[in-house]
């Protein structure tokens, strides 16, 4: 009984350091897939890189497992023979844990269901709050459009305004999510990859808001040293 205790207690322990607490398990189904590749891959730099490759040949399960140190984003590509890669890859907040994605061959990046990072939660909320500010500019190019073919110079002029002002409430609407979600990995990000032209005293509200361990994180660090050398650029 004693022996039988020491051996579950040493396998256990054998388990609980084969874990990494940084390690992430992403795995789901793309229905429809019957051929193809999927391929996990990060930003390095400005290139993406591949991390993980599988081939699916029947069963459009898919599993990768990768150690993420810090929050960030990841892809995943489908790659099928004589197609264009267009529309093909789709993008996830990657952080430690079980991320699941579920998605479709026609529409994989549109109907993607993507369930276990915090980061892409927070990431969907702001996709969606974006998503009226697109719509409203739409609606402005189009008037836009209209008044540029009756030669409309005073409803041209009036209507580039409102395209500013709206351009400007999109910015500080990321300012402030930004700040409102400064314990996610997604507010420095959302500032070097949406905002990253505003205006510096805004870049760097949002990364003094930010909590010590979001400053420490690969893209607080990174919007550290964007507002470093655009403020050397700049004396």
């Amino acid at each position: 009984m004693k022996y039988s205790f020491l051996v579950i207690s040493a396998l256990l322990i054998l388990v609980s350091c084969g874990k990494n607490e940084n390690e992430m398990f992403v795995s789901g189904n793309v229905k429809g897939l019957k051929k193809g590749k999927i391929i996990l891959l990060k930003a390095q730099d400005t290139t993406l890189i591949g991390i993980d490759t599988l081939t699916i040949n029947g069963d459009a399960t898919f599993s990768f497992s990768e150690i993420v140190e810090s929050p960030e984003l990841y892809f995943l590509q489908l790659q099928i023979e004589n197609e264009s890669l267009k529309d093909k890859r789709l993008s996830f907040f990657a952080e430690p844990g079980e991320i699941t994605i579920n998605t479709t061959l026609d529409n994989f990046t549109t109907k993607a269901v993507i369930l276990g990072s915090k980061n892409q939660e927070k990431f969907e909320e702001y996709r969606k709050l974006m998503r009226r500010y697109t719509d409203r500019n739409l609606d402005l190019i189009e008037e836009e459009l209209n008044a540029v073919r009756e030669n409309n110079d005073s409803l041209i002029e009036a209507i580039q305004k409102k395209r500013k002002s709206t351009t400007t409430g999109r910015y500080l609407a990321t300012v402030n999510f930004a700040i409102n979600n400064n314990d996610y990995e997604l507010a420095p990000y959302l500032m070097l990859s949406e905002v990253y032209d505003a205006n510096v005293k805004y870049l760097d509200t949002v990364y003094k808001s930010l909590t010590p361990k979001i400053k420490d994180s690969k893209y607080g660090k990174a919007l550290e040293s964007y507002i470093v050398e655009i403020k050397k650029s700049e004396n």
